[in-house]
């Protein structure tokens, strides 16, 4: 009888093992036909939408908002903060342009109006993440802004709920954003750095001939800045210097501390970008911000780095002087003559003046000041130029001199030399002009109403006979461009 039962066992084990492996291949045949694999069907009825308004329609009156820095009191029923809409079925609807998938966007979308040459972007706010998978790059989307309001936020035009702006709902999600079977490729609207302007906010750009600051390629301090947002001081945002290589202007290139690339190397070389054009979270200065590194080709390894004078600092200062200016002798509120000094405006309509001032921004006695707030100028670029330097003729030569500003913002000043620089003001911006590179020029995050020393700066190294320039530069906007003032400017041999 046990040896009956084990037969049995034995035949009920192998009929299972049968019917098992006959359910495995049904189910492998229902599945494939002929190896062939069906895409599944991702169309869906494309929405119907009548009631559409432009982006730029929902722009308006915002746009003197927008140029004002966002600063009109929105608790003042008279002014143009906000939109509300709260009656009809309407809708706006654009393309997307940015991506969440790698962390550097968080909980917003930003749209234009047109995949190629757009003319104007929005950002809506929502609280949903991750976005991309529904609302990839290129996907056209319609915005239901029933219950909605429009507004600047952080410097941009934004769709958000309420007179603050906050971001709609989760639960809002389904009701407010449409998608189109529609997914277009994106053409970034090609412009340069100098081009930057308000209108082109939210819009995705495409910038060539362009590279990262040196200083923060080759990270001197060893202070991580060569990554794009893993540095000691990168607390929410890494902010980058891009500069162009066909002109003198740059921009801040931000990368969010929670982008999945934030501790990669910034690309060495130069090349072409495409970007959100955006600004920083005071809504003051413009910021450029990428999906991806991807969006990135820096192919040239040439770089466009200036020439530098850079000696470091001398421990003494000689006796025999060789050029100086404290400018009491000057005319205040008149442009800077005399002394040998070469006061050439390349652009707008503000050049080096003598100033003077009291109280908590004051100057020391009579200055040298430039600034373009409130110029109304598109571009401001000023030279102050000392008489010719001869290196050669001279041992331990050295520059010193004083800076201060109010509220520099945008604009910046630069300390540059020429060895070829003919004398003439025709001849100053197809000069070849290099960096004096140890210099210290006071930075918008001193204190405006102090004054900082240049350091004793060597010149020694260099040769020739040089021209040293005081160049001061705007950003474009004269309505966030500060001041600069120059004083005790000396320079001595041994």
């Amino acid at each position: 009888m046990l040896e009956q039962n084990k037969i049995l066992k034995m035949k009920t084990l192998k009929i299972n093992k049968l019917i098992l492996l006959f359910i495995g291949l049904v189910v492998i045949t229902s599945c494939v036909q002929d190896d062939d694999f069906e895409t599944p069907n991702l169309t869906f009825e494309e929405p119907d939408i009548t009631n559409l308004l432009e982006i730029s329609d929902l722009k308006g009156d915002l746009i003197q908002e927008q140029d004002n820095g966002g600063t009109l009191d929105y608790d003042d029923e008279s002014t143009t903060y906000n939109y509300s809409f709260n009656t009809d079925d309407i809708y706006v609807s654009g393309y997307v342009v940015s991506s969440d998938e790698a962390g550097n966007f968080f909980e917003e979308i930003v749209i234009q109006d047109k995949a190629e040459n757009p003319t104007v972007g929005i950002k809506v706010l929502i609280d949903v993440n991750p976005l991309f998978t529904k609302y990839e790059v290129g996907r056209k989307i319609f915005i239901k802004l029933n219950s909605l309001s429009v507004g600047i936020s952080n410097g941009v035009l934004a769709i958000g709920t309420g007179t603050g702006l906050d971001k709609i709902s989760s639960s809002q999600e389904t009701t407010t954003i449409q998608r189109s079977n529609e997914v277009a490729t994106i053409v970034p609207l090609p412009l340069s750095l100098s081009e930057l302007t308000n209108d082109k906010t939210n819009v995705m750009i495409g910038l060539s001939d362009v590279q990262f600051n040196r200083d923060e390629i080759n990270d001197v301090d060893e202070t991580n800045l060569d990554s794009y947002a893993s540095g000691d001081f990168d607390e929410f945002d890494g902010e980058r210097t891009l500069e162009s290589c066909a002109s003198s202007a740059t921009v801040v290139f931000s990368t969010s501390t929670f982008a999945d690339f934030k501790g990669l190397n910034l690309p060495g070389g130069r090349g072409s970008m495409r970007a959100i054009l955006t600004k920083d979270f005071f809504g003051e200065v413009f910021n450029l911000s990428i999906n991806t590194p991807e969006d990135i080709t820096f192919d040239n390894p040439e770089r466009c780095d200036p020439i530098e004078l850079s000696c470091g600092l001398a421990d003494t200062t000689g006796t025999n002087n060789l050029f100086e200016d404290d400018f009491e002798g000057q005319t205040t509120n008149s442009l800077i003559s005399g002394n040998g000094w070469t006061n050439f405006i390349e652009s707008g309509s503000e050049g080096w003046e003598a100033y003077t001032q009291s109280g908590t921004n004051s100057s020391q006695g009579v200055s040298a000041r430039v600034g373009s707030f409130n110029s109304g100028d598109a571009s401001t670029v000023a030279w102050l130029i000392t008489p010719e330097i001869d290196l050669n003729a001279n041992t331990g030569t050295t520059l010193n001199f004083e800076t201060s500003n109010s509220f520099s913002d945008g604009s910046i000043m630069e300390i540059l030399f020429s060895n070829d620089w003919d004398g003439t003001e025709a001849g100053i911006v197809s000069a070849t002009w290099g960096i004096v590179s140890d210099a210290y020029v006071t930075q918008d995050s001193d204190f405006f109403g102090d004054w900082f020393e240049s350091g004793n700066v060597d010149l020694s190294c260099g040769s020739g006979q040089i021209h040293i320039a005081f160049k001061y530069t705007g950003s474009g906007d004269s309505g966030f461009d500060g001041t600069y003032e120059l004083d005790f400017v000396s320079i001595d041999a041994q």
